[in-house]
């Protein structure tokens, strides 16, 4: 007992820390020091404090160093730093990018009157404007071979054309392919902030651009280009035909505390991509940041890091309890049977629909543990003969054994209703809906009869426990008429 407190105040006392250390690093990330002496040689002063007229410029390239040439495609003359805008531009796509190829966004902030190419004081980005990635597998209806697309195509002329010679079908490639980024958003740091030499954030330094002004050290504007507002969902898709293609440009200052932020974040992203994450991947934890406010967010940080907490010390107990336990009197087999089945299930379905590996990961280790469950449920030892596996069931004692025909019984009854619904189910979704195979069909029954049917098996442990109540009441009250 006292083993196990300890270990409990342990991992709550690395808890506490871990999030006092997070609060550390994140007030050290919004907050930078000033300059004390703005004044002295030491500080760094913005350029925008002296009012420069300033354009925005825009090109598009194969290049991300412009060789073989650029396209000017917007031009903001009169650019203020504080007025927020979004503009719609149409970009004609060169025969390389329709191609499966890359195309480049090459940002500009410079003085009025100068060509950014020939403006000493400019600063510039370079952005993609094309992304790769496996396209979506078409949805079809398995009885008759239906695309989705061609139900909704009756309006356009060329499918017109190609459903009537006969080449209606849709294929996709498992290789990624070119999508355009419909959105750039852009930002510029619109505080006159003065840094000092000794402070200066690395985070910041390698988008600061510095020019010596007499004795003074003066730094140009901080051009920023959010990529973590590229979602998934504003891709689209890239082939010979389309020759031009909409994308809206959307421009808003931003604090320096925010900048820094949502710098950190956008590495943190990178670095998950480099490990293997997919773009859909990378666009759930961009969602978490791009659709929250950030007050709300760092509210739902110390609400999931609570909630992580009690999540790991109910799974300790979890464990404990099924490692203990040498004896399945009162509980229901059959709905530890039921938890492991649902639970692989969702895994599958989760794996079917190629959804992001944070939410992949747990799901496919607790189906892991369910099967452990399962396996001491039923008493079942494993024994390896020539690499074959053997299995072995334990024996049930008088006790186990009737817990055991309450949990048939039970299940019987259960299976009138069950059955009958979800095959019903089944057949609704093969004749209505469209699915990718004839898997992801039964995949896609399977785990709605889990999500829908999913609380009818605890009938089976409340039958259990409702008759092994009126066996103990029924005991006791003999043995108290043997006493007397």
């Amino acid at each position: 007992m006292f083993l196990k407190t300890s270990f409990t105040t342990l991992i709550v006392g690395v808890f506490v820390v871990y999030v006092l250390h997070t609060c550390w690093v994140m007030y050290g990330i919004v907050y930078t020091k000033p300059c004390d002496r703005p004044k002295s040689d030491n500080c760094i002063t913005p350029f925008l404090a002296g009012n420069p007229k300033l354009q925005l410029s825009i090109y598009t390239a194969l290049r991300p160093n412009a060789e073989g040439g650029h396209t000017l495609i917007h031009k903001e003359e009169e650019f203020d730093i504080n007025t927020k805008f979004e503009r719609i531009v149409n970009v004609s796509l060169p025969k390389k990018t329709r191609n499966n190829g890359t195309l480049y966004a090459l940002i500009f902030v410079h003085q009025a009157g100068f060509t950014p190419w020939q403006d000493p004081r400019q600063v510039h980005l370079v952005a993609h404007l094309t992304t790769y990635m496996v396209p979506k597998q078409p949805e079809i209806s398995l009885i008759s071979g239906e695309d989705k697309t061609q139900s909704q195509a009756e309006d356009s002329p060329k499918k017109k054309q190609r459903a009537a010679s006969g080449d209606g079908s849709t294929s996709t490639s498992d290789h990624p392919v070119s999508h355009w980024r419909s959105r750039l958003t852009l930002n510029v740091v619109g505080d006159h902030f003065v840094f000092d030499r000794e402070y200066l954030p690395s985070d910041v330094h390698r988008y600061l651009r510095v020019f010596q002004n007499g004795k003074k050290m003066v730094y140009l504007p901080l051009l920023f280009v959010d990529e973590l507002s590229n979602r998934v969902k504003d891709l689209v898709g890239i082939n010979s035909t389309s020759t031009e293609l909409p994308l809206t440009i959307s421009y808003d200052s931003i604090s320096l505390g925010r900048l820094r932020f949502w710098i950190h974040m956008q590495d943190a992203v990178y670095s998950l991509q480099q490990f293997g994450f997919t773009e859909k991947d990378a666009d759930e934890i961009k969602g978490i940041f791009v659709d929250t406010n950030l007050y709300f967010l760092a509210l739902t940080f110390f609400v999931a890091a609570f909630h992580l907490l009690f999540d790991f010390l109910a799974f300790k107990n979890d464990i404990s309890f099924w490692k203990q336990k040498k004896s399945m009197v009162g509980m229901s087999s059959k709905a530890v049977l039921w938890r492991c089945f649902s639970t692989i299930v969702i895994f599958l379905y989760l794996f079917d629909e190629q959804t992001s590996l944070l939410v992949l990961i747990p799901a496919g280790i607790g189906s892991i543990i369910e099967v452990w469950k399962v396996k001491k449920a039923f008493k079942i030892q494993v024994f390896w003969k020539g690499g074959k596996p053997t299995f072995l069931f334990g024996k049930l004692d008088e006790s186990e054994r009737r817990t055991e025909e309450y949990d048939t019984l039970a299940m019987k009854y259960l299976s009138y209703l069950l059955y009958p619904l979800c095959i019903g189910g089944a057949v609704y979704a093969l004749i209505f809906l469209r699915y990718k195979s004839w898997y992801s069909w039964l995949i896609n029954s399977l785990v709605n009869g889990v999500y829908a049917f999913g609380f009818l098996f605890m009938l089976p442990q409340l039958f259990v426990n409702y008759k092994q109540y009126l066996f103990t009441d029924a005991f006791d009250v003999t043995g108290f008429q043997h006493l007397y």
